[in-house]
């Protein structure tokens, strides 16, 4: 769509949305760091909020469609080269800029923040690249209010004409990431990688990403697990038309990494623990075998007793270390939950 049709619609919108009118009186753009606050003159009951990098061909039409089903739409301009801002300034949309590329999570970190300063019932997020329907909104919104849930996931594997659209090999990488993510996290989901979600206004003032990268969506369900936030899932369609902007393979793996880092962060004792205990029984099977061969041969096999003695310290220091570090971790959020629950109720 050329810019100056969208930003002729994008002017057309503005003056027939009443309702956003009265909402939003002025959003103060915020600084590179996101620390600047948002004013606001009323409170919007639903607000989308779009990452956006170089996507000047789709946003425009994308924030568009969005602001026929939300009072307020939120763009975080995560360092874009081309004209993303100037286009979806003229859609419509509020822009919050990066002054450097950081990654999604950065960029929904800083919209989170804003959005907060918003105080909406509901937040809504989907990408910028035209991939998910704007028109879905009230699907999520709707399951969100009806199924009393913090987050509602929009998954592109419930529907069976939806997973046609996706391709063999994307849709195997997609499932293994998400078992992944489901076993490690402890929240079960059938596309952990799903862009398109909602939240409630508990789960806004909650969550805060600490990761950078593609695994946020990942990140989501772990943070889902550590403040007790119910999650609900809805069918959503999704679009590939155009070819990935990034490797996909690249791609799953720095969400592994993230999804690793992720473990080792927030379940230390599932990822230490475990492989201690599992490396310690090696260790202990393997000096009973030492055992059963000096019983009969009246010999001592070294080799397999240093290897039992190594194994046997590395599992328990490593068991060790995970009961310290999930003991420590639990005393930390306990003394942070009072300062957690005194904001969620202002």
């Amino acid at each position: 769509m050329p810019y100056d049709r969208i930003k002729q619609e994008g002017t057309q919108q503005r003056h027939s949305a009443a309702g956003e009118a009265r909402v939003i009186e002025q959003i103060e753009q915020l600084a590179d760091d996101g620390t600047m606050p948002v004013v606001m003159a009323a409170r919007p009951r639903v607000v989308a909020l779009i990452p956006a990098y170089n996507e000047e061909r789709c946003i425009g039409s994308v924030i568009l469609r969005a602001r026929e089903y939300v009072d307020a739409v939120l763009v975080v301009d995560d360092g874009s080269r081309d004209a993303t801002v100037r286009i979806a300034e003229a859609a419509g949309a509020r822009v919050i800029r990066h002054q450097t590329n950081r990654g999604k999570g950065q960029a929904l970190s800083t919209g989170f923040r804003a959005a907060r300063g918003l105080r909406p019932d509901i937040l809504v997020i989907l990408d910028s690249d035209g991939q998910h329907h704007p028109d879905e909104i009230p699907l999520l919104v709707e399951a969100l209010r009806d199924r009393e849930a913090d987050m509602v996931v929009g998954s592109r594997f419930h529907a069976p004409e939806q997973l046609a659209k996706i391709s063999g090999g994307r849709r195997m990488g997609l499932r293994a990431v998400t078992t992944v993510t489901n076993v490690l996290s402890g929240v079960s989901v059938t596309d952990s990688q799903s862009g398109f979600r909602a939240f409630s206004a508990r789960a806004l003032n909650l969550l805060t990403f600490r990761g950078a990268g593609f695994s946020v969506e990942s990140e989501m369900q772990f943070l889902a697990r550590e403040h007790g936030l119910s999650v609900a899932e809805v069918a959503i369609s999704a679009d590939y038309e155009d070819p990935a902007k990034r490797n996909p393979v690249v791609q799953g793996f720095d969400v592994l990494n993230g999804v690793l880092r992720l473990v080792g962060q927030t379940r230390p004792l599932l990822f230490m623990g475990v492989p201690g205990v599992l490396v310690l029984l090696g260790g202990l099977l393997m000096g009973l075998l030492v055992v059963s061969i000096y019983a009969s041969t009246a010999k001592l096999a070294i080799g397999y007793a240093l290897i039992s003695v190594l194994c046997v310290i590395l599992g328990a220091v490593s068991l060790f270390s995970g009961v310290m570090l999930h003991s420590m971790r639990g005393l930390i959020l306990s003394l942070l939950r009072p300062a957690t629950n005194v904001q969620e109720d202002a």
